[in-house]
């Protein structure tokens, strides 16, 4: 264990472009996902200025089948595309929720993938793909994530907010924060520097003597605010470094001003690099694919042993092969914080008891069959409280009996 150490994370928010991306793909999973629970939904979303493009496969009944689109189908695509936009709050001449260029290139899922995934005869569902998936909960907060994106995420929400609820007059949708804080004994003590960079309304910044000082110390200190607000009581001092917009002007900002793509900010998604990543993204796919479904119960199981005090810190991996309903490995790391008793090997034997790790099992266990994505594309997809069929992964329903077992 280090004695002392600092670490950083960043988080991006919803009205970036990346985001931006992210939140029309899980869109188009949630409406097709609340016509037919079991519809396969693969959309990739590509934006840039005043222009949106989807590309991918689907397969939902009474909505795509055998190659044609059902009457008012493709106007209904865009209409959650563009209402996914107009929440977010782009009324740019760059960018505009109403104006915008859309493209609709989803077509059928290939026939051989279906092949190796559907549930036939005496074959379970099989795995969307292959591929590697990490699940990751530590103590340090308690939403059980990592501290430097915890309260990344939360200067972001908490500037949403504002934004939404028209608090402050120049903050516009594209932001990205970053917190590094000083660990000692592996916990967080201070941040020794906090950076956010908002697009804003015309004049305020402060470099190439254009900008407002005025006004750019209205949007400093507003920032700041966030930041004594969001973070823990203590955890800013004088020797804390505070970064706001340091490049100057950001008016031109959201896709507008930077292309997006789905699935470009996979470590924000999931622990700001505290913990490794699987090879794959999460937004735009339906939960069939592992990509997603796996991560989401391997951070579920990591939760709930964290969570029932079987250990401070845990990384669990799940890998998968296409069309092959059991998982070819369960991997546990406790990081040397297990409690006393407590053993990986103990841990990789029971948890399959009490979770089945095939594709439907985590589907029915967490109940991902349903339009629940589309929130998920912002802020994290862990970290977030349970709430009726939401963020079912984010549930400590299993800590009696993880504890019963390891009794």
């Amino acid at each position: 264990m280090r004695a002392s150490f600092l670490f950083t994370s960043e988080s991006v928010s919803e009205g970036h472009p990346d985001k931006v991306a992210d939140q029309i793909s899980d869109a188009v999973v949630d409406l097709f996902l609340s016509k037919d629970p079991y519809a396969r939904i693969a959309c990739e979303t590509l934006t840039t200025t005043n222009r949106v493009v989807l590309a991918g496969e689907i397969r939902c009944k009474g909505v795509y089948e055998n190659g044609e689109w059902a009457p008012g189908a493709l106007d209904e695509i865009e209409a959650a595309v563009r209402a996914t936009v107009k929440r977010i709050g782009y009324e740019q001449d760059g960018f505009h929720w109403e104006t915008f260029e859309f493209a609709n290139h989803l077509h059928g899922q290939s026939a051989h993938i279906a092949q190796g995934v559907d549930e036939s005869g005496n074959k379970d569902e099989g795995a969307g793909d292959q591929g590697i998936m990490f699940g990751y909960a530590t103590d340090e907060t308690p939403d059980l994530l990592p501290a430097t994106l915890y309260y990344s995420h939360r200067i972001l929400e908490k500037m949403a907010h504002d934004r939404h609820n028209k608090v402050v007059p120049f903050l516009e949708p594209d932001a990205k924060s970053q917190v590094t804080l000083h660990y000692e004994n592996e916990v967080p003590v201070r941040a020794t520097a906090l950076v956010v960079s908002t697009q804003h309304a015309p004049g305020y910044f402060f470099h190439d003597n254009e900008g407002d000082p005025a006004k750019y110390k209205e949007l400093r200190d507003y920032v700041v605010g966030v930041f004594h607000e969001v973070l823990p009581e203590g955890f800013i001092t004088d020797e804390t470094a505070i970064y706001v917009n340091p490049t100057g002007r950001f008016e031109i900002g959201g896709p507008d001003g930077d292309a997006g793509v789905t699935g470009r900010k996979i470590i924000v998604d999931t622990y700001g690099g505290a913990s490794p990543h699987g090879g794959g993204a999460f937004s735009g796919k339906d939960p069939t694919k592992v990509d997603r479904s796996a991560a989401y119960v391997a951070r579920y199981m990591a939760k709930n042993i964290v969570a029932a005090g079987l250990a401070r810190r845990c990384t669990i991996q799940l890998s998968y092969a296409i069309g092959i309903a059991e998982p070819l490995s369960l991997y546990v790391d406790l990081h040397g914080t297990a409690a006393d008793g407590v053993t990986e090997a103990k841990l990789e034997e029971v948890l399959p008891t009490l979770v089945r790790l095939t594709p439907k099992g985590i589907r029915e266990h967490l109940k991902l069959n349903a339009p629940i994505y589309q929130k998920t594309a912002s802020y994290g997809h862990f970290g977030r409280k349970a709430d009726g069929d939401s963020f079912t992964w984010e549930a400590t329903d299993l800590v009696d009996k993880l504890k019963a077992a390891m009794a």
